[in-house]
């Protein structure tokens, strides 16, 4: 079975040097290794994908769960994976919670593996 990796606060963007700037320290390179396990499962980069097709509204996540055909709790543990990564920001509407993609994380994720991405 594959060890865990450790738990840090990681609700916001992700911010060192990238990695083809020099080496990396072992703090930056577990924040950066942390936000990319979360990216790491087929279904969280299809939520992914349908959050940021939603728009800056963002996607309720019963809808979410509908499209994908998964129950709801399915889904809501790989949103809150992908929230706890710093990637999506919830806000609770009623009985449903919206969720949005946090552009400015997922740019600087991008930067910190390609700086010249985008």
């Amino acid at each position: 079975m594959p060890r865990s990796l450790p738990t840090i606060e990681l609700s916001g963007a992700v911010c060192c040097a990238p990695v083809a700037a020099g080496v990396v320290s072992d703090g930056d390179a577990l924040e950066v290794a942390l936000r990319l396990k979360a990216l790491a499962d087929p279904v969280r980069i299809k939520l992914l994908s349908l959050v940021l097709a939603a728009g800056s509204g963002g996607a309720r996540n019963v809808d979410l769960a509908r499209e994908l055909q998964l129950t709801d709790a399915t889904v809501s543990h790989h949103l809150g994976q992908l929230s706890r990564a710093g990637l999506l920001s919830a806000t609770r509407q009623g009985a449903s919670i919206y969720y949005a993609a946090d552009r400015l994380a997922l740019g600087a994720l991008a930067g910190v593996l390609d700086p010249n991405c985008c």
